[in-house]
């Protein structure tokens, strides 16, 4: 589990669960789950027009995630925003499925979108996921409030001066960076499973924003790491433990939250009693 070949595996893997729980608590927070799961797969006909055209489909996988973001961007002012990101997802697989089909490797190249390929990582992974994912932290980190602001409510964010569109498009440009740079690692499946579940999760164990995407950031590393060595020791899927974790850290949070609301209420009746 810790050979050699694992070693970027590991490093990336982690990088990647940060830059997820981080994003994903605003994915949470912004309702924009269907975003999270749309963009990772409007991302990858990028890589398959790249894989036709012979180039390195990180290139292509940018470049469809910047063409994702101004596509909703601009159709949002017409329509709902889940409209306009199912208008631009259709067309942007309609598109990947006939570079797929062109390039001869449908397959193979399919899956390893869609699943990634997150055991066969070399040593030229780790510096173009390092960098992409520092620069996403930062803009994080120097827009925390105004993102914050604007989630909560884009009344309050206008009272301060802040401009809802811009910080939407900032933040879809956000979310695409961190999908199109992790999509050929882990695959556009494990990339909404890593934004959604530890983040859905956190927002249940606590109210505080710092400490709920911390929380989101310790299940991320969690599910990652868990899925990773459970995969080497069974030869199961990574994708299979990684979905089955991130839903079970949903449910628990549920379920401790449940039995807290239990107890309080249990104790000031209690107490209502004993008066």
């Amino acid at each position: 589990m810790f050979a050699s070949f694992m070693t970027n595996t590991w490093i990336v893997a982690t990088i990647i669960a940060i830059v997820a729980g981080c994003v994903g608590f605003f994915v949470v927070l912004r309702g924009a789950t269907f975003a999270a799961h749309a963009l990772p797969l409007g991302t990858f006909p990028g890589a398959a027009a790249a894989s036709l055209l012979g180039i390195n489909p990180l290139w292509g996988l940018f470049v469809f995630a910047g063409l994702g973001v101004a596509g909703i961007g601009r159709l949002a002012r017409r329509q709902r925003n889940d409209v306009a990101t199912a208008l631009v997802l259709i067309a942007l697989l309609g598109f990947g499925t006939l570079c797929l089909s062109l390039s001869g490797h449908y397959e193979q190249s399919v899956y390893g979108l869609l699943f990634g390929e997150v055991l066969g990582i070399g040593a030229a992974d780790i510096p173009p996921v390092a960098g992409v994912s520092f620069l996403v932290i930062l803009m994080l980190g120097l827009c925390f409030r105004p993102l914050l602001l604007t989630s909560v409510s884009a009344d309050l964010g206008a009272a301060r001066g802040v401009s809802a569109s811009m910080i939407d498009r900032l933040f879809l440009g956000l979310l695409a960076t961190a999908t199109a740079m992790a999509l050929p690692v882990v695959g556009a499946l494990l990339v909404f499973s890593l934004m959604v579940g530890p983040a859905a999760a956190a927002r249940l164990c606590t109210s505080r924003p710092i400490a709920a995407m911390a929380v989101s950031v310790a299940l991320a590393l969690g599910i990652v790491w868990s899925a990773i060595a459970l995969s080497y020791w069974t030869d199961w899927p990574i994708g299979f433990f990684v979905g089955a974790f991130a839903a079970s850290a949903y449910g628990a949070a549920r379920g401790w939250r449940w039995a807290r609301r239990w107890t309080a209420l249990r104790s000031v009746h209690v107490t209502v009693i004993g008066a």
